[in-house]
């Protein structure tokens, strides 16, 4: 299977979950709006996926995959299977104890940490710890199915741990459509979404648990032990969950901040959902095939492709998330008032969070290069660079978020979030050219700038047929005409951002047919003699 369709396979699960999670906000948008229970919601959800991201996207993506793909060159699947069971037990073990502890803590967490905001006000305190308590275990589900899906990804079997995510915004959106249609209050739909996220953790634990299964590997429960293995995991885990920590501490101290402002961590949300998009759909699906074939082809010694692996994946990435960054920065208030501009989301919400989104597109490529770089150390085994660029990001955001949060509100934040998001990605970048890690490629070299100019064109065009059609944009026009415009704007952006990629040379059809036809070796089974079967 080639490089582009692994990216696509993730990329499309990816978009499936994206596009369940656009109806979800449109859904809680109308049922609560930017109003204190949606502060609420959103601030006590944030909890359980800093945590998830800490035990999960960073330290299992950056750790276990090597490790894992090492055992099954090394001792075939019988002694990955082993090391999985080995892993298990003591991050089983550690989730259980960390659970019971925050529980047990979760006021002074939220009065002292997370939203010190709310302090003032006892509704929204209150509600916050009890949504907090309802979803905390769900990052349990979570950093078990993260360790699963590090396991199929390092077997080449991508889909199962994409589309798992999907059941999130499912279940919620039935929750919130349940909700509509019997007319509960706002404090009723943020205890059934409250719910509805800890069920969704289970659904998708076990969907993975049964894709691991069907690969093969059935993982039993053993006494933790720190064995050698176990001992090797953490030494690579430690700098890297400290870089997601890292990471995670700078959102919610933001989170901190926004919650001094009636309605900032919502809108910050809201602008994130829709931002999250393409990042998702681009970013991750290359970060979570592209570990996996780095990690392969250093073993082998295969250094060209390796450099041609990471050279591809940031062409493709900018190809895809040019034209988006300057879609957003020039078209966010049509998307934010037709997607969520009704029922409790009045008009000045839409400003604010149009203004956010329109921020977070200038950071876009900034972000999604980051997936695209990180996987060039963590495949060497270098988990402590990027924790050490992410302290650096960090102490640039809190700077920025402190210094104009008071002027600028919410999107003070977001500028802070930005800027801090391109100083991580020139330093991974420079250090990864300053070490010989990174190959000069004169293609990419070539196509960047035309790509950059392609897209520029196409904001410059949608800036103008923005004002041209300013009534069917309008929340005066009809849904249908507003939602026909939009989408009319969107197409007539890509078919000139793509037709102008083409004639400038920024891409060509050749190099697109040589990307599909790529072949990567499989990773192959010593044991069983042959690879394991592609999805």
């Amino acid at each position: 299977m080639s490089l582009v369709k692994k990216f696509a396979t993730v990329g499309g699960a990816t978009l499936g979950s994206r596009v369940f999670g656009f109806v979800r906000e449109t859904f809680m948008a109308a049922a609560l709006g930017t109003g204190p229970v949606a502060d609420a919601f959103n601030t006590a959800f944030r909890l359980p996926n800093t945590f998830r991201r800490l035990f999960a996207e960073g330290a299992f993506n950056a750790a276990f995959v090597p490790l894992f793909a090492k055992e099954i060159e090394a001792r075939g699947m019988e002694g990955a299977r082993r090391f999985s069971e080995e892993v298990f037990g003591v991050l089983f073990t550690v989730l259980l104890l960390l659970t019971i502890a925050m529980e047990l803590a979760m006021p002074f967490i939220v009065r002292e940490l997370i939203a010190p905001g709310f302090a003032d006000d006892p509704a929204k305190f209150a509600s916050t710890v009890t949504f907090a308590t309802i979803m905390f275990p769900y990052l349990a589900c979570m950093s078990l199915a993260a360790m699963m899906a590090g396991m199929l990804n390092s077997l080449h079997r991508y889909f199962a741990a994409a589309i798992a995510p999907v059941f999130l915004n499912v279940i919620l959106i039935g929750v919130l459509a349940y909700a509509w249609y019997s007319g509960q209050d706002a404090v009723a739909v943020g205890y059934g979404i409250s719910w509805g996220v800890m069920a969704a953790g289970l659904v998708q634990l076990a969907i993975v648990w049964l894709a691991v299964r069907n690969a093969g590997i059935k993982i039993g429960v053993r006494r933790p032990r720190l064995t050698a293995n176990v001992r090797r995991l953490l030494v690579l885990a430690l700098p890297a969950a400290i870089t997601g920590g890292i990471t995670q501490i700078n959102l919610l101290i933001n989170t901190n901040l926004a919650s001094a402002q009636e309605g900032a961590v919502s809108s910050l949300v809201y602008a994130d959902r829709i931002y999250q998009l393409p990042l998702g759909v681009v970013g991750i699906a290359v970060a979570t095939v592209l570990l996996p074939e780095l990690s392969r082809a250093l073993r082998g010694g295969n250094l060209n492709e390796a450099a041609n692996l990471q050279n591809r994946s940031v062409e493709f990435t900018l190809f895809l998330t040019l034209p988006a960054a300057a879609a957003l920065l020039v078209m966010s208030e049509p998307i934010v008032r037709l997607l969520f501009e009704r029922g409790k989301f009045s008009p000045e919400a839409t400003v604010v969070v149009g203004h956010i989104l329109a921020i977070y597109g200038l950071g876009l490529p900034a972000f999604v290069l980051i997936k695209a770089f990180i996987p060039g150390f963590f495949a060497r085994e270098d988990t402590r660079t990027p924790m050490i660029f992410a302290a650096i990001s960090v102490v640039v955001n809190v700077s920025l978020a402190i210094t104009l949060f008071p002027s600028l509100g919410a999107s003070g934040i977001a500028t802070a979030e930005i800027v801090a998001g391109w100083v991580n990605t020139l330093l991974l970048f420079a250090t990864l050219l300053w070490r010989g890690h990174w190959g000069r490629d004169i293609p990419l070299l070539t196509r960047l700038p035309r790509l950059v100019i392609a897209a520029a064109i196409m904001a410059g065009a949608l800036h103008y047929a923005i004002q041209w059609l300013a009534f069917p944009l309008s929340a005066a026009a009809p849904l249908a005409l507003r939602a026909a415009t939009v989408c009319g704007l969107v197409a007539a952006a890509m078919a000139i951002y793509f037709a102008l990629a083409f004639s400038l040379g920024g891409a060509s059809l050749g190099m697109i047919r040589r990307s599909l036809k790529r072949k990567s070796a499989p990773a192959t089974d010593p044991a069983a003699g042959e690879g394991p079967d592609l999805p």
